[in-house]
């Protein structure tokens, strides 16, 4: 039920902020389609954390570029330290990929 309800939320941001404020994402999937993935994949809780580290992640001192939801659970990844499900910095992401390379 929680899964739902948060998934239920990202859908009405999606048809109703997003669209006000404009595609503006560094990331492809875009931040809430990551969320709804990583969430709908792993749960609230650890799908939760991964989504929250991908919105810090999403600023314009942060990474960009192609960054999909990951295929497993981190190894380090436990319920009572979830901060671990995450991906903090854009250190995984390709360097090729980056959406805003300033050449």
């Amino acid at each position: 039920m929680p899964r739902r309800g948060a998934r239920a939320l990202i859908r009405f941001y999606q048809v109703t902020l997003s669209a006000l404020m404009g595609r503006q994402c560094r990331h492809l999937p875009t931040c809430s389609s990551y969320a709804d993935t990583a969430i709908d994949h792993f749960g609230l809780w650890a799908g939760g954390w991964m989504a929250l580290a991908r919105i810090l992640r999403c600023n314009p001192w942060g990474s960009s570029g192609f960054d999909p939801v990951p295929e497993n659970l981190p190894k380090a990844g436990r319920w009572y330290a979830p901060w671990r499900y995450a991906q903090w910095t854009g250190g995984h992401i390709d360097p090729a990929t980056r959406l805003d390379a300033s050449d």
